[in-house]
């Protein structure tokens, strides 16, 4: 069924609330067209969970039966985007489920109707959305195989046949991000690999930033000076002295943030103050030197002197003369 939906998407773009990306598009439509579980690698903030949600908008609305009580919802493709938050403490029991120990004492321990169903029940004719697989435990990553090769979940004295008609698409972090696990060679046959990376281009970025961020109606952000910020998280995207860079998201922060300080100051518009001043709550934190510059500065102050450096080669090329 989930096939026939996306096979209808054929020269289209259906990703409408993805700006750019076109290849990752394509990648991830063929992979949906041959029901293939999809694992989304990149670094944060760059809209993977939006992909996500943008596949369930494009199910169509249907009739979904309930596991235990057998029960037939209407849904929409949205209501069928079912979410685990990967993390250390994620549990067996919280993804497949478990005996509730009350019904247990009302219909008996190995009663059918004294088993909750987890998550990936609720996921069945929809997008079972697994946010940082690679914080899961080892534990619930051996489980995850029995659920993707056989359509089949045991726990306890149970054997659940699961109805396996549906979309299961991961995100993964680089490595190098704290707390992340080690996913096994067996659990990664399961799945294809779509790399999703920054904008390609100063204008997607603009486009985001103007049409995600929280506006303040109030305060002109000049489209130059927007020009000048953006610029500068792209270029800190390919400095050799950096070994994590800042995500879209630390563009957002800082066209929202750089607002709210002008909008404090009395201001109607942006000015290059109101940006620097940000800079340090919205970009050092999200940014990682490499050791042999780390000893020599701190992330303040690097950010001080690659922007001193980057406006000044700024004015120079555009002609303006920024304060």
């Amino acid at each position: 069924m989930l096939t026939e939906t996306f096979k209808k998407f054929r020269g289209q773009d259906p990703f409408n609330d993805i700006y750019g990306q076109e290849n990752a598009k394509k990648q991830i439509l063929s992979a949906l067209i041959m029901n293939r579980h999809i694992v989304l690698v990149g670094p944060p903030g760059i809209g993977k969970t939006t992909f996500a949600k943008n596949v369930a908008k494009l199910l169509p609305e249907m009739e979904v039966e309930e596991i235990i009580t057998k029960k037939k919802n209407k849904l929409k493709g949205e209501e069928r985007f079912i979410r685990i938050q990967g993390s250390p403490d994620l549990t067996v029991e919280d993804m497949i489920g478990d005996i509730d120990p009350v019904k247990a004492m009302q219909f008996g321990p190995l009663s059918i109707e004294s088993f909750t169903p987890g998550k990936i029940f609720k996921a069945n004719k929809g997008v079972l959305f697994f946010d940082e697989i690679n914080r899961a435990p080892e534990k619930l990553q051996n489980a995850l195989l029995q659920v993707l090769e056989e359509g089949k979940a045991t726990i306890g004295g149970y054997d659940l046949d699961l109805e396996a008609d549906f979309v299961m698409i991961a995100t993964m972090n680089p490595e190098d991000f704290a707390a992340t696990e080690k996913l096994s060679e067996v659990l990664l046959d399961r799945f294809d690999f779509v790399f999703v990376g920054y904008p390609e281009s100063l204008d997607i970025e603009k486009r985001i930033v103007r049409e995600k961020s929280e506006d303040l109606p109030e305060v002109e952000f000049p489209d130059s000076l927007l020009n000048l910020t953006l610029q500068f998280i792209r270029e800190l995207r390919n400095n050799e002295n950096l070994e994590r860079v800042p995500s879209v998201r630390a563009s957002i922060g800082l066209y929202e943030r750089s607002q709210s300080n002008a909008y404090l100051a009395n201001k109607n518009k942006v000015d290059i103050k109101d940006i620097i001043e940000s800079f340090y709550s919205v970009v050092s934190h999200r940014i990682r030197l490499k050791p042999s510059v780390k000893y020599l500065m701190n992330n303040k102050d690097f950010i001080i002197k690659e922007f001193a450096k980057f406006k000044e080669n700024f004015e120079r090329e555009t002609g303006e003369d920024l304060p």
